[in-house]
């Protein structure tokens, strides 16, 4: 198998060089090896590094004119830059209203220390995941889905299981976004003006109706314009904090808290459970990484993926620590945890929840239309054969699945309205695994297989350049039911750093468990609250 390089232009002009070769079907690979994956990849980033250059092509997979069209096309689609991936990423996370509740629960100092090293650590974990899609995907295997990327590593399993994961995971995002968006409506209607659940029903409708839109790159505007808004909302309820007491009513059905005077510490004595409640919520503030494949599938030069990711979790580690320091410090224990819903005058209420409600609806689509795509590409194309989502029956089957997504994030808000502890059972279950214990995990295995098969050489090319395919293969042949193989691809590289995987993998999947039981029983706790809101009842949470 090698590499040549074609004239895209002079080609479909008409040249003839390689006419007879064209005629037939390439041939294709049924099974491709960890070692194709790799030299298919490093050429899609070769071409895409330098587009007007004659593009590169494997010799042994030489394409048909329609098939190069075809790639034209797929290249065509792929528009984002970096600079719309860093407004894609603040949109999903950059809501810090939820930062100054987590420092209510922990205190000054573990607060600060942890949004520091957690934003760190996800930052690491965010590079891990570019350069493995970097590394495993192409226009010919091309990855699509965080599960797509576990595939190339694990097997089909982990795969399916990441699905299930991520699948969970927005549809509680979204579900947590109706619930917020509720909250906010109740309290510009005066509160209690109508049924709880009707304002949560109200959002899933409107969600139904965005959720019509198919295409990534029609939320670039939108996405551009919540990151403004959100750090309007920053500035200004940090202003009203400044000139108002807390919300007493509010604090007292949502958290139990009598009114009182405000005290803040810098460590705080609660539950164990209440203090991993806040820890998860931190964690929240980093759950992008779910979505960063589908956010590298639509760039044009995935490369460049890492800029946007870096500048995006640098604004959100400051932003959060920010605004949870100085509200924290004027509300102390009445901290609500939508912090801008926490002031006690009713038309400094209002700004923030007004603005709030299109932020978070533009999050909402974001999330609706990731979660509904991997829906599709997992279940309809993958498991049942079905259409392209770009087909007509694609576009009926695509509306019918916005419907059903919608209804059961409507369940999810209304059948839990806790918008902390909401928050902090999917932390737990899912945005710690993706953001925290799955990347580390995958580029343990990942190492570990190309050390096993003797690619060590192939990997350590910087990314865009073209690997060699006519270098016999180094891989001796064993299998991984041999000592010898597992031996091989742990300390065949760099173990040290296999070991530091290792350890980060199982740190993050101690503190997951420690999370469900912390937000588990926080849950319980808060409807055991006299006047708490009730599963799919009339009462609201503010």
């Amino acid at each position: 198998m090698s590499v040549h390089k074609i004239d895209e232009k002079s080609s479909s002009e008409g040249s003839t060089d390689f006419a007879p070769e064209l005629k037939t079907e390439p041939i294709s690979l049924t099974e491709p090896t960890l070692r194709d994956y790799l030299i298919y990849a490093s050429v899609s980033r070769s071409n895409e590094t330098k587009p007007s250059d004659a593009q590169i092509e494997v010799e042994h997979a030489r394409k048909t004119e329609h098939q190069r069209e075809l790639d034209q096309a797929r290249r065509a689609l792929r528009t984002a830059t970096w600079v719309s991936v860093f407004f894609l990423i603040t949109t999903d996370i950059l809501g810090p209203f939820n930062a100054p509740f987590a420092f209510s629960q922990v205190g000054y100092v573990p607060g600060a220390v942890l949004y520091v090293v957690m934003g760190g650590v996800a930052c690491f974990t965010g590079l891990q995941l570019w350069k493995l899609f970097c590394r495993l995907d192409s226009h010919e295997f091309p990855v699509k889905t965080y599960g797509d990327l576990g595939e190339r590593i694990f097997g089909k399993e982990f795969k399916h299981f990441c699905t299930v994961l991520q699948s969970l995971q927005l549809i509680i995002n979204v579900g947590v976004i109706c619930l917020s968006n509720a909250q906010s409506l109740e309290q510009l209607a005066a509160n209690h003006q109508f049924c709880f659940s009707v304002s949560v029903l109200i959002w899933a409708i409107v969600g139904m109706c965005l959720g019509q839109v198919r295409s990534l790159q029609k939320y670039g505007f939108f996405a551009n314009s919540a990151v403004w808004l959100n750090l309007l909302i920053i500035f200004t309820s940090m202003g009203f904090v400044a000139h108002s007491p807390p919300n007493f009513a509010a604090a007292l059905t949502s958290l139990g808290q009598s009114e009182g005077p405000v005290q803040t510490a810098k460590f705080v004595s609660l539950p164990l459970f209440d203090k991993v409640n806040g820890i998860m919520q931190m964690v929240f503030a980093y759950g992008g990484a779910m979505i960063f494949p589908e956010f590298l599938a639509e760039m044009r030069r995935p490369m460049d993926f890492w800029k946007g990711m870096i500048c995006a979790q640098l604004l959100i580690c400051t932003a959060y620590l920010m605004y949870g320091l100085f509200v924290y410090s004027f509300q102390g224990q009445f901290t609500l945890p939508l912090a801008y819903q926490g002031v006690s005058k009713q038309s400094w209420q209002d700004v923030g929840n007004v603005f709030a409600l299109i932020t978070g609806i533009i999050a909402a689509g974001l999330y609706g239309n990731i979660g509904i795509k991997v829906a599709y590409y997992s279940i309809i194309e993958d498991w049942f054969k079905g259409p392209a989502l770009t087909s007509r029956t694609g576009r009926f089957i695509w509306t019918v699945m916005v419907f059903i997504y919608w209804s059961l994030a409507f369940v999810v808000g209304s059948a839990i309205p806790q918008v902390a502890s909401v928050s902090g059972v999917v932390a737990a279950i899912c945005i710690m695994q993706f953001s925290y214990t799955f990347p580390p995990l995958m580029m343990l295995g990942y190492k570990m297989k190309i050390a096993a098969a003797g690619l060590i050489a192939e990997d350590s090319l910087a990314i865009g350049d073209v690997i060699d395919a006519n270098t016999p293969s180094k891989d001796p042949g064993d299998t991984w039911m041999q000592w010898s193989r597992w031996k091989r691809g742990f300390f065949g590289g760099t173990w040290y750093y296999n070991l530091f995987n290792l350890i980060l993998f199982l740190a993050s999947l101690s503190m997951a468990c420690l999370g469900m039981y912390g937000s588990g029983t926080a849950i319980k706790a808060t409807f055991q609250l006299e006047g708490a809101a009730t599963s799919f009842g009339c009462r609201s949470p503010v």
